[in-house]
């Protein structure tokens, strides 16, 4: 089974809706986590070196793969996915589920 981690700034909504999204997934094991100091679950290395592949949110606002990279320089030899999504969506709002299932689409069908 992969590992999937999602990463967005607080692991509030982002993140979150997008690793229940492989709930019950034969393929793949999710979980999520935030490059802040306050996010519900802070990003560490043990969740990074868990990933085989590392989903975040948004780079051209946010950095978050520049910061990933910043503090957990082994994280370049994993797989990052940019996903693109800004934090202009609040947990469990329709568009940010169909955009997530969108992005996702190659790694849900499986």
């Amino acid at each position: 089974m992969k590992h999937l981690l999602f990463i967005c700034s607080s692991a509030i909504d982002r993140s979150p809706v997008a690793a229940e999204l492989f709930e019950n997934n034969r393929k793949y094991e999710a979980k999520y986590a935030g490059l802040n100091s306050w996010a519900r679950i802070p990003l560490t290395k043990a969740a990074v070196d868990w990933a085989d592949i590392i989903f975040v949110m948004d780079e051209r606002n946010q950095k978050h793969r520049t910061q990933l990279l910043e503090r957990f320089p082994d994280a370049i030899k994993k797989e990052i996915v940019v996903l693109d999504i800004d934090n202009s969506y609040v947990r469990y709002d329709l568009r940010l589920i169909e955009l997530l299932r969108a992005k996702l689409e190659d790694w849900l069908a499986n």
